[in-house]
Parts: C-alpha cells; sequence; structure tokens
C-alpha cells in the first residue's frame, strides 16, 4: 500500500511537472564568461558594383561572394589560407577598390578612442593572387582607397599621406606632432562627438584630397595614469578640452596630385568655429564645408572652390536650441541639381530637397508628425530616396522609399519592430536586419518586389535558449507623471508571480539627449542580465524621460541649458508611479545606469532619495564642468554664460541628500568620462558623511570590459543588488 501511495504520487508529481515546464537558471558565468546569449549576425555586408552580388566577411577569414538571387555562394574572393607569413589568421574589415580588382584588407587593430585605432594595411591583387603591405614604415590610421583605385591615402603620426600604386608612399603634410599638430584624422572631442575617426576626403576624380587640420596646441591637457604591471605607472596625456575651455583651431586644405599645390579653404576667420563634415559634391570642383558656430545653432553649408579654395555660402540652417547634425546631414545628388538633408525646421526631423544652384528649398521630401532616423540612400535612375522613420511609433522603426517629387511613401519591411536595410548597387535588393523585443537578430534577404529570397541569420539556436531558460516577454506600456507629462516604458516581470506578493523594482535608465532605452528591439547588451534579475524575483523596469528621442523637436530638447532637471523629475515621477502598482514594494526601489544614465541615477539617489532605495552608477558624469566642449555646451552653452544650469543639476552638489545604499563604479583609464567625476564626487560623499560602495577598474576604459572583467563587474552589481534590495 505504500508503494502504491509513491507510485502515485511520483506520477502526480511527474504530471504537474510537465504541465509548469522546469527552466533553467541564468547564471553570470552563461552571460558573461560563455557567452551563451550572444547573437549572431552577418558581417562585413557590401554590394558589388553589378548590382547582383554582395560579399561578408565569415569567420574573419574569408570574403566570399554571394548571389543576390538565390543567396547562394559563388565564390571565395579572399581567404588567409597560405599568409602566414604577413600574420594574417584573420582579418578586421576590408574595402574593394572601385574596378573591384584589389581589396584592401587589415588586421593587428590597436584601438585608440572609441572609433579610432592603427591597423597594419595590405592591398590583394586579385588578378595577380598577391599581397602587398600599404606601407613597411609602420602602422597606419583611416586607410582608404582613391575612387580610380590607383592610390591609397593614410595617416600616421598624425601626417597625411599618399601611395600611388606601384610607387612609394610620400608626405603631404610634415607638420604632424602628437598633442599639437593632426592632420586629416580628429582630435578626440570630434571623434566622440561629431562620430567620425577620418578627416580627409578624396574627391570624386582622385585628383584631390581634402582634409582638416587641428591645431591643439592651446588645448588644456588631461592626464590618466596608466598602471599594467609596470614599478612605476606612467602617464597617458592627451588634449580634451572640458566646457568653456579651448577648442582646436581647425583649418581646411586641398592638395592638388597633379601639380603638388595645396591651396586652404576660405572657412571665415572664427577660431572657435567647427568643421564636422568635409563633403565633395558631385562635381570634383566643389568641395562642400559644414561649418558650425561654437553654440551649434546655426551649421553653413559652404561650397569651396578646389583651384582656388575661395568659398561660397550655399545655405545655413539655424535653429533656436542647437542643430542636430545627423551623420547623413547633408548629400548631394549624382546629377548636380539637388542637395537633400536632414532639418527639423518643422518640429520634427525630416528630409528636404534643395537646388544646387541657389540653396533654396524645393520641398520636404517626406513629413508628417514622426521623425526620420535616417537616410539609406538615393536611387539616381528611379528619383527614389530611401529611410528609415519612426513613423508608427518612437518605439520602433519601418523602411521606406520615396519618390523625389515627396509623395506617396512606400514601407518595403515585412515585420514590426526595429528594422534596418542594406540595399544592392542599383537597389534590385536588400538585406533587412529587423529584430523586436521578444526576438533577436534576424538577417534576410530580399528582392526589390519585397519578396523574401532567403533567410541568412535566425538565430534559431539563441531563440531556442530564451525558451529554455524561461525568458520573459517585455511589456510596453505609456505612464503619465504628475506634471501630466506621456512616457513611454517597458517592464518585465517574474514568471508565475504570487497573488497577493509585493516585488522589488529595478529600473534601468540612460535618459540622455535625443536617446532611448524603451525600444521594440532586441536588447543585445543587457537583455539576458535582466531576465536573470526577473529569475531571481524582481521586476526590471526602463523609462524613457524627457529629452529623450523620437517624438519630436520640443519633446526632445526641452531639456535645453539644464540638463538632468527635467530627466530626473520624469525618473522620479515614474518610480512613485509603479510604486503604487499592488505588486510592487514601495521600500525596495533601485535604480541602474551607466554614462549618462550613471549621472542619472546618482540623481535620482540624491535629489529623489524619499523614493529610491538603491542606486548603481557606473561611470557617471558628476560635473557637467568635468565634461567635454563639444557635447556639453550644445545643450547647455558654457559654464561662464550658465553657471546654474551646470551646477543646480550636478550630483556633486546634492550629496547632503543621499540616503539609499549607492554603488559607485569607474575604469580608471576612462578617456570619455573621467575617473576624475567619482573621485571627486565620492570626496564630497564623505565629507557629508554618507557611507557608500565605489569599486574602480584598473586601466579600462568607459565600457569597462576585457578579459574577465564584465563577469566581475556584472557579480559586483548582482550582489549588491541581492543584498540590499
Amino acid at each position: 500500500m505504500l508503494k502504491t501511495s509513491f507510485l502515485s504520487l511520483t506520477f502526480a508529481m511527474l504530471l504537474l511537472l510537465s504541465a509548469f515546464p522546469q527552466t533553467k537558471p541564468i547564471t553570470l558565468e552563461d552571460i558573461y564568461r560563455d557567452g551563451a546569449f550572444r547573437q549572431r549576425t552577418v558581417q562585413g555586408i557590401r554590394s558589388m558594383k553589378d548590382g547582383e552580388h554582395y560579399t561578408t566577411l565569415v569567420q574573419g577569414r574569408h570574403i566570399v561572394k554571394y548571389a543576390y538571387q538565390t543567396g547562394n555562394a559563388v565564390d571565395t574572393l579572399f581567404s588567409t589560407r597560405s599568409l602566414g607569413q604577413y600574420g594574417l589568421n584573420t582579418i578586421s574589415g576590408y574595402e574593394f577598390s572601385g574596378d573591384e580588382q584589389q581589396i584592401l584588407i587589415h588586421n593587428n587593430v590597436q584601438p585608440i578612442y572609441r572609433r579610432s585605432f592603427l591597423a597594419d594595411y595590405y592591398v590583394w591583387h586579385s588578378a595577380a593572387q598577391t599581397l602587398t603591405p600599404v606601407s613597411d614604415n609602420g602602422s597606419q590610421q583611416a586607410t582608404t582607397f582613391s575612387p580610380d583605385g590607383k592610390k591609397i591615402a593614410f595617416v600616421r603620426d598624425n601626417n597625411l599621406y599618399i601611395k600611388v600604386e606601384g610607387d612609394k608612399e610620400y608626405a603631404v603634410t610634415t607638420d604632424g606632432v602628437f598633442n599639437e599638430i593632426i592632420n586629416g584624422i580628429p582630435d578626440w572631442v570630434y571623434e566622440e562627438e561629431f562620430s567620425f575617426s577620418r578627416a580627409f576626403e578624396w574627391s570624386p576624380d582622385s585628383r584631390r584630397i581634402a582634409w582638416i587640420r587641428f591645431d591643439e596646441r592651446e588645448v588644456p591637457l588631461f592626464n590618466m595614469e596608466m598602471y599594467g604591471n609596470r614599478l612605476y605607472p606612467v602617464w597617458f596625456t592627451f588634449k580634451y578640452p572640458k566646457a568653456g575651455e579651448t577648442n582646436s583651431v581647425v583649418s581646411v586644405h586641398i592638395y592638388d596630385l597633379q601639380d603638388s599645390s595645396v591651396k586652404t579653404v576660405d572657412t571665415g576667420n572664427d577660431t572657435e568655429q567647427y568643421i564636422p563634415r568635409l563633403i565633395w559634391t558631385a562635381d570634383p570642383e566643389k568641395l562642400c564645408v559644414i561649418r558650425m558656430n561654437r553654440l551649434q545653432n546655426r551649421a553653413d553649408l559652404l561650397i569651396a572652390n578646389a583651384e582656388t579654395g575661395a568659398t561660397t555660402t550655399l545655405y545655413s540652417e539655424t535653429n533656436q536650441y542647437f542643430v542636430d547634425l545627423e551623420n547623413n546631414f547633408v548629400n548631394f545628388t549624382p546629377d548636380g541639381n539637388y542637395f537633400y538633408m536632414f532639418s527639423e525646421r518643422n518640429g520634427y526631423i525630416h528630409i528636404y530637397l534643395h537646388d544646387m544652384r541657389t540653396g533654396v528649398e524645393i520641398r520636404p521630401i517626406t513629413y508628417g508628425n514622426f521623425d526620420v532616423a535616417s537616410i539609406l540612400g538615393y536611387h539616381h535612375d528611379t528619383q527614389r530616396f530611401y529611410y528609415i522613420a519612426a513613423d508608427e511609433s518612437p518605439m520602433s522603426r519601418n523602411i521606406f522609399s520615396i519618390g523625389i517629387d515627396g509623395r506617396n511613401p512606400v514601407k518595403i519591411n515585412a515585420h514590426k519592430g526595429m528594422n534596418n536595410a542594406v540595399f544592392s548597387n542599383g537597389y534590385k535588393y536588400f538585406i533587412a536586419n529587423y529584430s523586436n523585443a521578444n526576438t533577436p537578430l534576424q538577417v534576410e534577404l530580399y528582392n526589390e518586389r519585397g519578396e523574401l529570397v532567403r533567410v541568412l541569420e535566425n538565430n534559431a539556436e539563441l531563440t531556442q535558449k530564451t525558451t529554455e531558460y524561461g525568458f520573459v516577454d517585455k511589456e510596453f506600456m505609456t505612464i503619465e507623471t504628475r506634471a501630466g507629462v506621456t512616457l513611454n516604458a517597458y517592464m518585465m516581470k517574474p514568471a508565475n508571480m504570487e497573488p497577493g506578493k509585493q516585488y522589488p523594482l529595478f529600473m534601468y535608465v540612460y535618459g540622455g539627449p535625443a536617446s532611448q532605452s524603451v525600444l521594440d528591439s532586441w536588447d543585445a547588451s543587457r537583455m539576458a542580465w535582466f531576465q536573470m534579475l526577473t529569475q531571481k524575483g524582481y521586476i526590471v523596469v526602463s523609462v524613457d524621460n524627457r529629452g529623450t528621442g523620437f517624438r519630436g523637436e520640443e519633446f526632445r530638447k526641452c531639456t535645453y541649458l539644464q540638463l538632468g532637471k527635467y530627466e530626473t523629475i520624469d525618473q522620479i515621477d515614474a518610480a512613485v508611479y509603479f510604486s503604487e502598482l499592488p505588486y510592487i514594494d514601495a521600500s525596495r526601489i533601485g535604480i541602474f545606469g551607466w554614462s549618462y544614465g550613471g549621472y542619472m541615477a546618482a540623481l535620482c539617489l540624491t535629489l529623489g532619495a524619499d523614493v529610491f532605495s538603491l542606486g548603481i552608477a557606473v561611470a557617471p558624469v558628476t560635473n557637467w564642468r568635468f565634461y567635454d566642449t563639444i557635447y556639453t555646451e550644445r545643450y547647455m552653452r558654457t559654464p561662464q554664460e550658465n553657471p546654474d544650469g551646470y551646477d543646480d543639476n550636478s550630483p556633486i552638489n546634492h550629496v547632503d541628500k543621499l540616503k539609499g545604499k549607492f554603488l559607485l563604479v569607474h575604469g580608471s583609464a576612462d578617456d570619455n568620462v573621467h575617473l576624475q567625476n567619482t573621485v571627486v564626487f565620492a570626496e564630497k560623499l564623505v565629507q557629508a558623511n554618507k557611507q557608500f560602495d565605489m569599486h574602480i577598474y584598473t586601466d579600462r576604459n568607459h565600457g569597462i570590459s576585457g578579459g574577465n572583467t564584465s563577469l566581475h563587474l556584472y557579480t559586483l552589481m548582482t550582489n549588491f543588488i541581492l543584498n540590499n534590495l
């Protein structure tokens, strides 16, 4: 009888387990050591000139040619096999010459700042099947072919070089000196805030090369101590202009390869101005120079005569706050008749068509109460633009084509969520990248009719793991603040929540200008960690405060001159809103952020000390006076003009309000948000007799990664949450 009862009980338990499948617990080792939840993608996609084939970089070793029509591999154009004498076991990137008979490849990458790096470059000659180093005189930066493929330009030791096919390299400039003069690559603040790492451009006919020269001799130095395994640490010293301080003086020059002459472009006499872009027009005699004033509320399109350097102003874009300079801010049509540009002149980011001769606006290409995210291209033969817009929701993106008349936009993506695309030459095919909040990256090949040709990557293995590990869905919602502002948010709840039980709330924030955390896209960086926290009984939420992106100019720029004020109010109000839900424990609300998010977390733990009981600030700005000129002054003007805006919303001035458990984390070699922010803040906390925890990661930059660092950091933060929330 006992035996029969035991068997019956066992059978009943098995039935129960089958009804509620057991899920695997997520561990930090799964995420940060083993990469168990890492997405797969397709690397190095490039369309070939014929528009019928594309190439990808496979396993960092092979450049493989595929047919768009079938999606099948048809050839291997380059392989590292038998190239061991060059140290080429893998390559990091590649570029074709104009005739596609040569491939510029690089390896041995040595990162400098966020986008810049030194590398060893080689030219693969397809016909001869030979590999030639670009230079025997050291690694290079920003190496690229001329349009005709007969020349290569690069930067080394702050000087611009050219190598002509079959000839030795020669220096275009010779005055480059570290921390003094830079030719052809940007200084630190330009690279970081104007988002580029090459400051030279070939003319369309390959006759000339234009570059920006940075004179940073008067820019203040910043020192970072680098420890390594040395007996005595060394200083890494670089020029970093903090808000209100001296910037580099920039100038533009054009070198003519035919007669070796150099012309200086007339950009005016204002030494405070910025030159964030050089763009050659369809006419090789005309260079477009984008010039911005230091306040960044005006952007001029200067057209320079390549022969003389004389300029005329084609168009000026002004804004009551600041001009938001997108990566593809302005472009020129191949026929030379028009230019098209981004503008917020009607309250949202849209594309506008202008006459190339007069600069006068012809018409808006896109319009409506939504923002355009990017321009993917313009097909001259069909006179159609391709672009991405947040037309349905700030949280999603769709791909469109539209005629030059600005009528009848056509949506061409197949899925709802976050969409992007790479088009073939001729726009006959496109490779779409898609994800949503609960679906990892899908890479799919489509023809011009929007018909699926082939799935290139579906992350099926990762999708299966999300089921095995019991990933919960992100739930999107809107909340209304006490000021009556509607904000977008998402929530992730523990599976099988118990009725009547209250759970701790963990908020993730970034919150910076034009950013977004609340998106219908797969979060490749922290999704698995948040899922792990839900398994441990935490509710995870994120809220996009005022100042964030894709809700029109007024929402995005309402924080002008007072960064942090409205953002913090919104995060505090959101926490209060959530605290009133019956299943959330109002006494256990924590907030975490990194960089601008770290700044927000520090403000919330001080100004919102009665609401938040825990905060984690990683690499935070704690005083806007410590941050760089271009970013900070864009939103705040200078500290000399706006001292209260700087000081009222800097965490170091609110240390006396701290109440909850607080963890400060920083990398000692953070060239972006300097360790100074954390150590000065820490001293203020000490003098206010506030207890807190702090961890410094030796020789780590703003990303705080490498080796075992990510695992250690997330273990530190997880334990802090488990022990204190």
